[in-house]
């Protein structure tokens, strides 16, 4: 039986509506001995930090060394990453570069990495020279050490608990594997959620192989568990330039394998393929895309007419803009401020660039907490809103020597810059909550005359000549998936958001999408958040014949035209 008949529009909801160990130890200082509360209290103070930096600023053209021959063609995907004048993509050690000795509670991990602490940055072997296996012999992936994967899968199993969206799709779909001979390329955050949208797309029919999109966002161990499993994953965190372009090509070009679907968040994997893979890339039946970077150069490229295969817009769906971008960002930027500064936000003066729905999300925590809060804007209606919500709109040089944190959320670059930074007060929370690493100016911090020095992990100091010091996070790059996590239940609506694009494109009858950017179906919306509400014991009212009759609505729905705002 096949996934469309004649009169079907997309793919049948219908059907899938009927389907519907390792102990931890904990050490109570109050009964060890003095002498051994002090041996261990120096063990503790005294743990060596990493003090090899990683270069953080806009990941580049993949034309490095190991990437001969893309350079060619640079001009040919519009908005890319702009060029580290570094080797290798590491920052050199220099005497402007310092690394603080790590206290008892910063040698924790800080990070979405890891809960259980099991997350090492301190393995100075890359694991592009280890040489690994799983239980079961495989050795396709690379991540940072295999034997963290128990660790992993706890953690995933965890997420499951708060994801019921993707796992009840997973449960209704498996049977009819709509994904079957799909081979998917994916480039997006690797962390326990994003684990649990990979096993379900293979569940679902599908072969995958996976990257990072970020190079400081990945969980080590789920990653490990994901490579124990027998998934194909090339990721680890603080992975160098080199790496985070090397990961995506060994996804690329594999050996008797080659994708014809990609799942991108930020297009790095469209931007490799379509640079250095042209041939295969015409190959590809779609793309999907969740962030407003990735989004944006697809236009361009539609724009410029290079984009030689259809892509679905999954960041301006309803579900992902509203949940994701909104709710989502809302509860991370506590949670990453907090845990990576300790900040205490009552009476705090906090800039929010930009009032899209992840400076809205933002900005209501901060108001929620107790900050005063000012509100930058370039477009009049969001200002608009901004305004009506009790916020003050303002240009960033009014507030900049007086906030005491600065939080990006534009999608743009340079929007905080070196002059702006100049200006600000000591100790001056700076932070990125869009997806691009280009909103904070950070190249212009690596200079001879500014010191860097390493507080904690994804936490530096910025110390001027006069001794003042900006708390930089996660270098500029987004600071909820470096710092902190992301609430599962809403990474739930986004995965299967992105499943069922997936599955809309690859299913699709040929002719029905042409080489251009798509929005999700209205139809999917609907369903995606259906899916999610039986976890609130909530209940849908339905129309009556007469009802619908008087609407001009079919009773299963779309409920909304596509113009429609939520």
């Amino acid at each position: 039986m096949t996934a469309y008949d004649n009169n079907d529009t997309i793919w049948k909801f219908e059907k899938l509506s009927k389907k519907m160990s390792e102990p931890t130890v904990t050490i109570n200082m109050h009964d060890v001995p003095v002498a051994s509360q002090q041996q261990l209290t120096g063990i503790l103070v005294g743990t060596k930090s990493n003090l090899s930096t990683i270069s953080d600023t806009p990941v580049t053209d993949p034309g490095g060394s190991s990437n001969k021959g893309i350079s060619e063609a640079s001009n040919s995907f519009p908005g890319q990453r702009s060029k580290l004048d570094t080797k290798s993509g590491a920052l050199k050690k220099t005497s402007r570069y310092r690394s603080r000795s790590l206290s008892a509670s910063s040698s924790d991990s800080f990070s979405s990495a890891s809960y259980t602490g099991s997350s090492s940055e301190e393995d100075d072997v890359s694991p592009r020279e280890k040489v690994q296996k799983n239980t079961t012999g495989g050795s396709d992936f690379c991540v940072r050490s295999i034997n963290q994967h128990g660790f992993g899968r706890r953690e995933i199993e965890i997420a499951e608990q708060e994801m019921p969206g993707i796992m009840a799709l997973r449960k209704r779909a498996s049977d009819d594997k709509p994904l079957k001979n799909a081979r998917i390329v994916g480039c997006t955050h690797i962390n326990a959620q994003t684990a649990i949208l990979i096993e379900t797309l293979v569940e679902l029919g599908a072969s995958v192989r996976w990257a990072a999109c970020n190079i400081y966002s990945t969980q080590n161990e789920v990653a490990a568990a994901l490579a124990e499993a027998g998934f194909p994953i090339f990721a680890w965190r603080g992975e160098t330039e080199e790496d985070f372009w090397w990961c995506i090509d060994k996804c690329v070009n594999a050996e008797n394998w080659q994708p014809n679907m990609i799942l991108d968040d930020g297009g790095d994997a469209t931007h490799l393929m379509l640079k250095k893979y042209p041939a295969m890339f015409k190959m590809v039946k779609g793309i999907v895309e969740e962030s407003v970077t990735g989004v944006h150069r697809l236009y361009q490229l539609s724009k410029a007419g290079k984009l030689t295969v259809p892509a679905m817009n999954v960041n301006d769906s309803v579900t992902k803009t509203k949940f994701d971008n909104l709710y989502s960002c809302k509860e991370s930027i506590l949670d990453s401020l907090k845990r990576s500064t300790d900040v205490m936000f009552g009476g705090k003066q906090v800039v929010i660039c930009g009032y899209g729905e992840v400076g809205k999300g933002c900005s209501q925590a901060m108001k929620g907490l107790g900050c005063i809060v000012y509100i930058t804007e370039i477009d009049p209606i969001c200002a608009l809103q901004a305004s009506m919500d009790g916020f003050r709109v303002v240009k960033l040089n009014e507030v900049v020597r007086t906030v005491d944190i600065v939080i990006t959320a534009t999608g743009n670059k340079n929007v905080v810059s070196r002059e702006h930074m100049d200006k600000m007060k000591n100790g001056c929370i700076v932070c990125n909550m869009g997806h691009s690493n280009t909103e904070i100016d950070v190249n212009n911090l690596r200079t001879p005359d500014l010191t860097w020095e390493k507080v904690r992990s994804q936490v530096d100091h910025i110390i001027w000549p006069d001794g003042k010091r900006l708390i930089l996070l996660a270098e500029g790059r987004l600071v909820n998936l470096s710092c902190s996590s992301i609430p599962s239940f809403v990474v739930s609506v986004t995965s299967a958001t992105q499943a069922l694009a997936l599955i809309e494109l690859f299913n699709a009858p040929p002719g029905r999408y042409k080489s251009d950017v798509y929005l999700l179906p209205k139809k999917m919306d609907e369903y995606v958040a259906s899916l999610h509400l039986p976890t609130f014991d909530a209940h849908l009212t339905e129309l009556s014949d007469e009802q619908a009759k008087y609407m001009g609505l079919n009773k299963a729905g779309p409920f909304k035209p596509n113009y429609y705002r939520y």
